[in-house]
């Protein structure tokens, strides 16, 4: 037994070199080949523009120190200019309250008011002839109250009013009524900046003269003889919450249902029609739209118009998609690239990947039509999202790639300095 031993140790191989070796999946050769090229995507646009002006510095050098120069001089200049207008007066400055962001819209009674991405809504004091957040000094951390205005009041040409008018505009409850906004009304800035709490409106606007509200926001700490413009946001409608069980989603998410896109209502004759089609979700929509468009048009029939069709779709597209990808291939080897909504992300032919972008006609077609296939026969879907999750190079590809440039400057430095001393 130990000479047998013996001689396959002297004949350099073992016991495991006599088992055949597995062949790589075709998953893992699809991943490779995409890595590959996701690492040359990185490296060429970071070394082509490098070695080019490193070949050229010898020339550039004396413009570079020169535009140093200019920069340092206008900074300067900048600098003095700076320094007289903050020793200015305060009272010389046209101070005005703003929001920073538009309200999410629709707006329903009972429910939180929110600004634009459900974010919360922010207000701030500006400088209006600059532009810029008053982050220090007189008003930088003052008490602002949100109120509601009137949907109409739009104060004089240039939209400018007085704190009278302003005031006039202030739209209360009706009688026998809670306060028409309750919650966190008063906000307190800092360095000119404040976030607007919890509100909520009470009522609907149905019942004022434009049947529309604004926000309002207006200092509540004296600034002696500054006047301080307050703000005011776009006019919007407040509808009664019953409304909100039937109110769309913005942005809509892939699992919501499609009557929560624009145009289509819950239980209506476009939602019965893409029920019938087994188009039950928001998701299951964008995939017919980006796999036949055609088809999703001719479900929802005349009955929707052309603009009715683009507000819907339009609305669809802002879904939130993630970054899964899924990876389908034919017999032949052959592969294609998608997301979950059947977008095409790259295809695979012989060994050669090419991402969307630089797909022919003809190849965007193949690779939609093998999409079709892959949703007609999802378990042969391949996930990719578990080992491929980033477009982004990996740290250790960023370190690679970080070598290897270094490596090829200290080439071309060791090039240029031979070829000045020759």
């Amino acid at each position: 037994m130990s000479k047998k031993r013996l001689q396959r140790d002297e004949d350099g191989s073992s016991s495991q070199d006599w088992r055949p070796r597995k062949s790589p999946s075709f998953k893992s050769v699809v991943l490779d080949v995409m890595n590959i090229q996701r690492l040359q995507n990185f490296m060429v646009p970071v070394l082509e523009p490098l070695i080019r002006r490193v070949v050229s510095s010898s020339y550039r050098s004396r413009l570079v120190k020169e535009e140093v120069d200019s920069a340092l001089t206008r900074y300067i200049i900048c600098m003095k200019r700076s320094s007289v207008k903050d020793i200015q007066p305060s009272e010389s400055r046209s101070l005005q309250l703003q929001f920073l962001n538009p309200i999410s819209l629709p707006v329903f009674t009972g429910a939180r008011i929110e600004g634009e991405g459900g974010y919360n809504m922010e207000v701030a004091l500006v400088d209006s002839r600059s532009g810029m957040v008053v982050s220090h000094g007189p008003g930088s951390s003052v008490k602002v109250e949100i109120v509601v205005l009137e949907g109409d009041f739009e104060g004089d040409e240039r939209c400018h009013w007085t704190a009278e008018e302003f005031k006039l505009n202030v739209v209360r409850e009706r009688e026998g009524k809670k306060p028409l906004l309750t919650g966190d009304v008063v906000s307190t800035l800092r360095e000119g900046r404040g976030s607007v709490g919890d509100i909520f409106f009470t009522d609907n606007s149905s019942w004022t003269r434009s049947r529309k509200f604004r926000l309002g926001a207006r200092l509540l700490d004296d600034m002696g003889d500054i006047r301080v413009m307050e703000a005011r946001s776009e006019p919007f409608i407040v509808r009664d919450h019953r409304g909100e069980l039937y109110k769309k989603h913005y942005p809509p998410s892939l699992l919501d249902q499609v009557w929560r896109i624009e145009k289509i209502g819950k239980d209506g004759a476009f939602h019965r029609r893409l029920k019938e089609e087994g188009i039950n979700t928001v998701q299951d929509f964008l995939v017919l739209f980006h796999l036949d468009p055609t088809k999703l048009r001719t479900i929802l029939g005349s009955g929707m118009s052309t603009k009715m069709w683009e507000a819907t779709v339009d609305h669809a597209r802002t879904c939130v998609v993630d970054e899964k990808l899924l990876l389908y291939n034919t017999c032949d080897n052959n592969g294609v690239v998608f997301d979950v909504v059947g977008q095409v992300k790259g295809l695979l032919r012989e060994g050669i990947y090419g991402s969307a972008d630089d797909l022919s006609e003809s190849e965007k077609v193949e690779a939609n039509e093998m999409v079709k296939k892959a949703f007609a026969d999802r378990d042969k879907i391949i996930p990719l999202d578990d080992e491929f999750q980033s477009q982004e190079p990996s740290s250790a590809e960023i370190r690679f790639c970080a070598g290897t440039i270094i490596i090829i400057i200290i080439i071309i430095i060791i090039c240029s300095s031979s070829t000045r001393i020759a």
